[in-house]
């Protein structure tokens, strides 16, 4: 099945590289692509008013594919224990929850290297505060599931093999302007404030099920 994806960064990039971008990214070493353009826009934005966003085409009908937005088949632990595992977290997390990260390494973490690419949210900066605070337990499982659900966070496409890297034609690419980086300003303001509330809201609830809970198997109602 072919498929247009869209990659928003800073230059044309007509033949991406294996093994191309950060491993401290949300699924690892990756080329991160996104169906959604105006998405992609906001991404080419996010350091700079202008950018680019690079045009592809790729069939994927060959790919081993792990589709973390099946949520017939994932959870939102799923997700979170993936984006832990590859992105640096906060000190204090480091040194005092350890028992936490090991948890859902242990019985939630998918090896994704098995995989040519990842179908998966994407938690930048402003909405990797949701993880952390479930690590730190100071918000439910209830709630990240209603922020993952709710479609809070936009989906992206994560090219992992060298042999996905090899089918990505490109098509095009196209010049954006500064309106997509004000338009990735107030995404990032709209998730501080939501994080707030959430915090707020979840310091009075006594309900639920958090991080804790899980690890000691008690179950809140």
């Amino acid at each position: 099945m072919k498929r247009i994806v869209y990659h928003g960064t800073d230059h044309i990039i007509e033949k991406p590289l294996f093994g191309y971008g950060e491993r401290h990214n949300d699924y690892g070493l990756a080329f991160y692509c996104a169906e959604n353009i105006d998405l992609a826009k906001e991404w080419a934005c996010k350091e700079k008013p202008n950018g680019i966003v690079n045009k592809y085409e790729v069939d994927i009908d060959s790919f081993r594919i792990l589709d973390l937005t099946d949520k017939n088949k994932y959870s939102v632990l799923n997700w979170i224990a993936i984006i832990l595992h590859f992105r640096d977290v906060d000190d204090d997390i480091k040194n005092q929850f350890d028992i936490e990260l090991q948890f859902l390494e242990e019985n939630y973490y998918i090896d994704v290297e098995k995989y040519d690419v990842i179908i998966g949210y994407r938690a930048d900066d402003a909405y990797f505060r949701f993880p952390q605070a479930f690590i730190r337990n100071e918000i439910t499982v209830e709630k990240l599931e209603e922020v993952y659900l709710l479609g809070d966070l936009e989906k992206q496409i994560s090219f992992k093999s060298e042999r996905s890297f090899m089918q990505l034609l490109f098509v095009d690419y196209f010049e954006v302007d500064e309106e997509y980086h004000q338009r990735y300003i107030e995404r990032i303001n709209k998730a501080k404030k939501k994080f707030s509330q959430i915090l707020n809201d979840e310091r009075r609830n006594t309900t639920g099920r958090r991080l804790r809970d899980l690890i000691f198997g008690e179950k809140k109602r």
